[in-house]
């Protein structure tokens, strides 16, 4: 996406290597750009990746972040990513997922009809069913709650392998 997630990241990372990734070479050889740019002694990479078959050996992080991708996806393809995302994390370590919230309903309507002019851009709500979909890859649900920014509400999922 913008990288602006990744930028956040970076920041409260100081002293980790964060690593980034767009299915987009160019978003995320534009992510990498911006951060290092803006944090140049922060250890830093952003590459295209598709987070359904991740390059990374398996208990490799100690944190997952993702942020707005599982709308994108099918739903085969989401539990798959789940999958990889439960495989690169080292035991104990956390998943945090950011979902399109479905809790309003004037924002759900309006985004019915924004995703099927742009589904690719847009993407589908997905929140409702991904509670149940990280259990059953063998994660366990730790937070789960709901934000606004303005009018877009999203949900934040946390969970630990």
């Amino acid at each position: 996406g913008s990288g602006e997630m990744f930028r956040r990241l970076v920041k409260v990372n100081p002293t980790g290597a964060t690593i980034g990734f767009d299915l987009s070479p160019n978003m995320a050889a534009r992510t990498g750009r911006q951060a290092r740019r803006r944090f140049p002694a922060a250890r830093t990479l952003c590459q295209a990746v598709d987070a359904r078959q991740m390059p990374y050996r398996n208990e490799t992080f100690d944190a997952v972040f993702c942020c707005y991708l599982l709308e994108l996806l099918s739903g085969d393809d989401i539990v798959h990513t789940i999958a990889e995302f439960h495989r690169v994390l080292r035991p104990g370590c956390k998943l945090t997922l950011v979902l399109i919230g479905q809790n309003t309903a004037v924002f759900n309507s309006v985004y019915k009809v924004l995703g099927s002019l742009a589904p690719a851009f847009w993407g589908r709500q997905v929140e409702r069913r991904v509670p149940e979909l990280i259990e059953a890859a063998q994660f366990q649900m730790l937070e789960d709650h709901f934000v606004r920014q303005i009018f877009y509400p999203s949900r934040v999922l946390v969970a630990q392998k």
